[in-house]
């Protein structure tokens, strides 16, 4: 996997698929590069609260990712999370079962939108 790191990364995602859930926003762009790595990037905005609230939820958000992504991810795609206000409340597990469910949402979509 790896990280997203640009401005213009995370700009394209944003062209992509989104996926809300209670506690994030999935965006998956695939790429169409021929590298089939997964990208992956993080964004809390300060509406989520202040930077100890930030920054927790990105740690959680990179927890679920590296155990959900290598498996269910979509290769050669772009995914990008989003925190949303409140998902520091959300049991870790149900946060885990909304990721997975994004996942395979997107997969289906994917496959149904490919020629």
């Amino acid at each position: 996997m790896r990280t997203l790191s640009k401005r213009s990364e995370f700009l394209a995602a944003n062209r992509g698929l989104r996926f809300p859930m209670p506690g994030f926003v999935l965006l998956v762009r695939p790429r169409g590069d021929g590298d089939d790595a997964r990208g992956i990037g993080y964004t809390v905005s300060k509406k989520v609260g202040n930077a100890v609230t930030r920054n927790r939820m990105k740690r959680r958000l990179r927890a679920l990712c590296r155990a959900a992504l290598p498996e269910s991810g979509i290769a050669g795609a772009d995914h990008v999370l989003i925190g949303r206000p409140g998902g520091n409340d959300i049991v870790f597990a149900e946060l885990g079962e909304q990721l997975d469910s994004a996942l395979a949402r997107a997969a289906k979509k994917l496959a149904t939108k490919a020629p």
